[in-house]
């Protein structure tokens, strides 16, 4: 499961993706193949974050990996779940401490 899902489809006023330019990871084509969703899920979010210019890194297949643009943090995959947490945190208290 991808958080960055949920955000695919929100756009701005003008109708640009919020998501437009904005660094992003998600669950990639691979692991979406390997686990058999690419039949149940409406859309490859890897593609679909590529579709709507979002600036989408990865890591290798079920590696945790986590992304930061401003106030924006994206995980991977479920073995980024601890590293997200921990880097919700770290920006929370880098915020509070401003």
């Amino acid at each position: 499961m991808s958080w960055s899902a949920a955000l695919v489809r929100a756009v701005l006023a003008d109708g640009t993706s919020i998501l437009a330019g904005k660094k992003v990871t998600g669950f990639s084509n691979k692991e979406e193949i390997i686990v058999q969703l690419d039949k149940l899920v409406p859309f490859l979010l890897e593609d679909q974050l590529k579709k709507i210019r979002a600036s989408c890194s990865r890591k290798d297949m079920w590696q945790e990996y986590v992304v930061v643009d401003g106030n924006l943090i994206t995980g991977q995959n479920l073995q980024s779940s601890t590293l997200f947490a921990k880097t919700i945190v770290k920006e929370l208290n880098a915020k509070r401490n401003v």
